[in-house]
């Protein structure tokens, strides 16, 4: 139930693979079918799939997790029929495939990277009333030896369901972000509190876009588009200068793991691992 609270939503199997690995896949499913029975869950049947079950917390379910330790100050995200999670399957889905690449290729480096260290659609406010919604926020301990590098990123998954424009603007966004200091409450003069996000990074995340959705040459454009914003906009080129920006095709990060030198740097140059950008 933790993991639906925290992911949104999941098929039996990514929830297999992420919690529960190396047993049986009867050890998630049993629970699932129980928990269902309880009214805590439900699932949505996906269209093509040989009866592939998502599941996601019920309304009940979302209450009784809200106070669960690992789920502070997640607000709850019941779904409340099927169909409204019909809608919500295709990109959740997705974030969670992107996920598990992350996962297993922590696992298998002996990087520190689990259930509770990607927390989907976390937001931000920019200002006016505006707010940037990642699709992800990731932490990722890199362990070498008795070395430890703790690295950050914001992960943004592109389906190619909007247009390439869309998505290249979403780096204007971050941009924003960067620069975005909040202003205390009853003061006529600016005071300057430093960038908002400090409140919740100790350095500001790197920016990770993942592609899928589309063939090789049309993604590849997408990822040229997103350079071009890099290039061309003065806030996302200032960005660029102080936070990594990459960008990757996900089933290429599936295949070679995210540490593979899959990932395009959004200014320019060869591909690299996630961590090297």
């Amino acid at each position: 139930m933790s993991a639906l609270a925290q992911h949104r939503m999941a098929t039996t199997s990514q929830l297999h693979v992420l919690l529960r690995p190396d047993v049986a896949r009867q050890t998630v499913s049993t629970p699932l079918n129980k928990l269902r029975q309880k009214g805590l869950v439900d699932y949505t049947v996906l269209p093509q799939s040989s009866r592939t079950r998502a599941w996601y917390l019920t309304g009940e379910g979302a209450r009784l997790t809200r106070d669960f330790p690992a789920l502070r100050g997640r607000p709850p995200y019941p779904i409340n029929s099927a169909t409204a999670a019909s809608l919500k399957t295709p990109h959740t889905l997705t974030v969670v495939r992107a996920h598990l690449a992350f996962a297993a290729d922590a696992q298998r480096l002996g990087h520190e990277h689990g259930p509770w260290d990607w927390t989907p659609e976390v937001s931000h406010p920019l200002g006016e009333g505006e707010r940037l919604v990642a699709d992800a926020v990731m932490h990722y301990t890199v362990v070498d030896g008795e070395h430890r590098r703790k690295l950050r990123a914001f992960v943004e998954i592109d389906r190619t369901t909007m247009s390439s424009e869309r998505l290249a603007v979403k780096l204007i966004e971050y941009a924003r972000l960067f620069q975005y200091e909040a202003q205390p409450v009853g003061r006529r003069r600016p005071v300057s509190t430093g960038p908002a996000w400090l409140r919740w990074y100790p350095v500001f995340p790197r920016v990770l876009f993942v592609l899928t959705g589309a063939s090789p040459a049309r993604l590849g454009s997408r990822i040229s588009d997103l350079q071009a914003m890099v290039s061309q906009h003065p806030l996302v080129a200032a960005l660029a200068r102080e936070v990594q920006l990459g960008a990757a095709v996900l089933e290429d990060i599936e295949e070679h793991g995210p540490s593979g030198s899959v990932w395009t740097p959004l200014t320019g140059g060869e591909p690299h691992p996630w961590t090297d950008l």
